[in-house]
């Protein structure tokens, strides 16, 4: 942080009465604010002065600081109420195309809310244009459900697409959830260059 500079506007003789409240010009790294001495109780005027001018900086090297900040926050500051929460988009061992190995590469999907999301035609997307369609379910309240690659029977905890071949690459993709009216409703990339969320 910037040092803190204070100097009064206007000049008083020290015996003299004051006009008025006496007003401080306040520099604090690159803003400026004006401090307006007020009734204060039991305390001495340099502390009060020291413990206005300390408020003031703060407040002013806030506002300073706050659109830096705010520039550099992704997209979304909120996370979506249904989102991705983990990908597994390398499956665990040899990839041997096993119905076993195709359901160890998985993407969870959790409801943040109190109410049950009717999923029923979002779309679950990779780069290449692989689409799961979820069909007929409702996600729980606070539920996560696991959408898995290979072939299995539908639960409430666990999705299967029914695909033979791996869907996620693992050197780089995007797992993209949208709405039923095609809206992106959440996105996860992985790999070179692409570790963050949308």
């Amino acid at each position: 942080m910037e040092g803190v500079g204070v100097r009064p506007t206007g000049r008083h003789p020290h015996n003299a009465p004051r006009p008025g409240p006496r007003r401080y010009d306040v520099a604090a790294g690159r803003g400026v604010g004006t401090l307006v001495e007020g009734d204060f109780v039991s305390v001495s005027s340099s502390v009060r002065r020291m413990t206005a001018v300390g408020a003031i900086a703060a407040a002013v090297v806030g506002a300073v600081a706050l659109p830096a900040a705010a520039a550099q926050q992704p997209a979304h500051l909120a996370r979506a109420s249904v989102y991705i929460s983990k990908v597994q988009y390398d499956s665990p061992g040899r990839d041997d195309r096993s119905n076993r190995s195709l359901n160890a590469e998985w993407v969870d999907v959790t409801n943040s809310t109190r109410k049950a999301v009717n999923l029923d035609r979002w779309t679950l997307r990779d780069d290449s244009g692989h689409t799961y369609t979820f069909r007929h379910f409702s996600l729980a309240p606070r539920a996560t459900v696991r959408v898995h690659t290979g072939i299995g029977r539908n639960t409430r905890s666990d999705l299967y697409q029914d695909q033979r071949n791996y869907v996620w690459n693992n050197n780089g993709d995007t797992a993209t959830l949208r709405t039923d009216r095609g809206r992106v409703d959440d996105a996860v990339s992985w790999g070179r260059d692409r570790g963050h969320r949308h």
